[in-house]
């Protein structure tokens, strides 16, 4: 894992998952798609925190399954833009501190204080935080589309926004 790559990876996925957020209406926290789905409000907040608290979990190389399935709600808009800022600037650290040494490093996940699931940190910082958080994006798009929220272009134009043009 090459760190500068990864921040710069990271820096361009974050302009547009920033323009969501931003998009986010602050009366619609609440507004589910589905009974079984997650909340806008608990959605954007997941999204706005997945860089800083999985590279967390990454470092700190063990998480619990209650910790990584746990859902928050937020209070309000504050805390999703907030959450967003924090999370980012702990990304940013640790992919220029500490990433490198991770290397050869595994992530656990534990229930019952027993391994359950162990991935080598390279892949865990595909799979769990850049893939995460772009899949995690998609849906964000998604309930904001329903809402008819304009979409900002994401990789290309959306049907609202042509940065081309």
């Amino acid at each position: 894992m090459n760190s500068k790559n990864l921040i710069a990876e990271l820096e361009f996925e974050l302009i547009s998952t920033k323009k969501l957020l931003e998009s986010v209406p602050v009366d619609k926290l609440d507004w589910q798609p589905h009974p079984k789905a997650r909340s806008l409000g608990e959605l954007a907040l997941h999204v706005a925190t997945i860089p800083g608290r999985y590279l967390t979990f990454a470092k700190e190389g063990n998480t619990t399954v209650q910790v990584l399935t746990e859902r928050v709600l937020p209070k309000n808009k504050a805390d999703i833009l907030d959450g967003f800022q924090r999370s980012t600037e702990k990304a940013k650290e640790i992919l220029s501190k500490t990433i490198d040494s991770l290397e050869s490093k595994s992530w656990n996940l534990l229930s019952n204080n027993k391994v359950i699931f162990t991935l080598p940190v390279p892949m865990f910082t595909r799979l769990l935080i850049f893939n995460h958080l772009v899949h995690h994006r998609g849906q964000l798009s998604a309930y904001l589309r329903q809402l008819n929220v304009i979409i900002p272009s994401i990789y290309g134009p959306s049907a609202d926004e042509n940065p081309f043009a």
